[in-house]
C-alpha cells in the first residue's frame, strides 16, 4: 500500500515539474494524511531524490536519482503488460537465475526482473557478462507465448529490434544488430540477449529474455582485457537515464511482441535486417561443425542466418560466433 502511494505521490510531481504540489492537493487526491505525505517525501529523499518543500506552496522534484527502482522505470511505462510487475533488486548474482524461479512459481505474462549489479553475469554459451553496480541495465523479462517451442529463437531477434528502436530514440546514436544477439554501436558492443526456454514437448511455458547494457560505464570501468566492449555514456559523451531507457525498451516490445503474435514474424524480420551489421558484408561463421566463410543473405522466417558461400551454397546457420571480414 505505502509503495503504491509513493508511487501516485511521484507521479503528481512528475506531472508538475514546473511549479509546485500544495500539501492539500496530494492530501485530497491520495486520500492520505499531510503527516503521511511527509513521511513519503522523507522516504523519496532516502532513496536519491532532492525534494523542495516550501511552506505555503508545496512540493517540487529538484532532481532524481538515475536508479532503477520500481517507481522510476513505471512513470515512464506506456505499457499494459510488459512491466505490469517490476522485481528490482540492489545486487543479484544473476537476474535471469531470478526469473527461471519466478516463471517456475507461475508469475504473470510480462513481469521483469531488473538489478543495479550483477555479480555472476552471465552471456550466450556461458561467458561471463561484466555488470558493475550502478552502470548499466541488467534485467530479465518474463514472456508466455502460446507457441511451440521451436519459435522461441524469434524472441531474441525481437528483443534486438526492440533495444535498437529505444537506444535510437532516447540517445540518438545508431545501434545495430549482429547475429544473432550483440547490439553494437560503432562497432563495439554495447547490448547482449540471452534467451532461455522453459518447455513442453509441444508448448513453451516461459521465455525468459535477460539483456545486459551497458549504459554508463566509463573506460576505465572495463577490465582492461575487454576492448570489443562500449557504453552508451562513452559514445554519447552524456550520462543516459536508465529507468527512461529500460522503460523505452519495454514499450517497444509490447508493440512488437503484440505484432508479432497477431501477424506473425513478416514485419520483424524486416525492420531486424534494416538494423542488421552484417547483412550484405562477408562473413565468418564459427560453428560447432567448423568455420563457414561467405555473404550475409539475411534470415528466414525462423531467425536463421542465410550465408552464401563463394560457391554458391547458401548454408543455414542456427548457431554461431560471427565475424564480420
Amino acid at each position: 500500500m505505502a509503495d503504491s502511494i509513493r508511487q501516485r505521490l511521484l507521479q503528481m510531481l512528475e506531472e508538475h515539474t514546473d511549479t509546485y504540489v500544495s500539501g492539500q492537493m496530494i492530501s485530497e487526491s491520495l486520500n492520505v494524511s499531510r503527516t503521511a505525505i511527509w513521511k513519503h517525501v522523507a522516504e523519496l529523499r532516502k532513496n536519491g531524490y532532492e525534494v523542495e518543500a516550501i511552506q505555503k506552496k508545496g512540493y517540487r522534484i529538484v532532481t532524481r536519482p538515475n536508479s532503477l527502482s520500481k517507481e522510476e522505470i513505471s512513470l515512464k511505462l506506456d505499457t499494459t503488460f510488459i512491466g505490469s510487475e517490476i522485481h528490482a533488486y540492489p545486487s543479484v548474482e544473476t537476474t535471469q537465475f531470478i526469473a527461471h524461479n519466478l516463471a517456475h512459481e507461475g508469475i504473470q505474462d510480462g513481469a521483469i526482473v531488473v538489478a543495479d549489479e550483477q555479480t555472476a553475469g552471465k552471456g550466450r554459451l556461458g561467458r561471463s557478462w561484466h555488470s558493475p553496480k550502478g552502470s548499466g541495465i541488467w534485467t530479465s523479462i518474463i514472456l508466455r507465448p502460446k507457441l511451440p517451442p521451436q519459435r522461441a529463437p524469434q524472441f531474441t531477434l525481437i528483443a534486438a529490434v526492440s533495444v535498437v528502436q529505444a537506444i535510437r530514440k532516447q540517445t540518438g546514436l545508431e545501434a545495430e544488430i549482429k547475429w544473432p544477439n550483440d547490439i553494437l554501436i560503432n562497432g563495439k558492443k554495447i547490448v547482449g540477449i540471452l534467451t532461455e526456454l522453459q518447455a513442453e514437448a509441444d508448448q513453451i511455458k516461459s521465455v525468459i529474455i535477460g539483456m545486459g547494457i551497458n549504459v554508463n560505464a566509463a573506460k576505465e570501468d572495463f577490465p582492461s582485457d575487454l576492448t570489443t566492449a562500449t557504453s552508451l555514456k562513452i559514445e554519447s559523451g552524456e550520462d543516459v537515464n536508465r529507468a527512461a531507457l529500460l522503460a523505452s525498451i519495454l514499450n517497444e516490445l509490447e508493440v512488437l511482441y503484440t505484432e508479432y503474435m497477431e501477424n506473425g514474424f513478416r514485419m520483424i524480420k524486416l525492420l531486424w535486417e534494416s538494423y542488421a551489421i552484417s547483412l550484405g558484408r562477408k562473413i565468418k561463421a564459427r560453428t560447432l561443425n567448423g568455420v563457414i566463410e561467405g555473404l550475409a543473405k539475411g534470415i528466414t522466417e525462423e531467425g536463421v542466418l542465410l550465408l552464401e558461400s563463394d560457391d554458391g551454397e547458401v548454408h543455414h546457420i542456427y548457431s554461431a560466433d560471427i565475424e564480420i571480414c
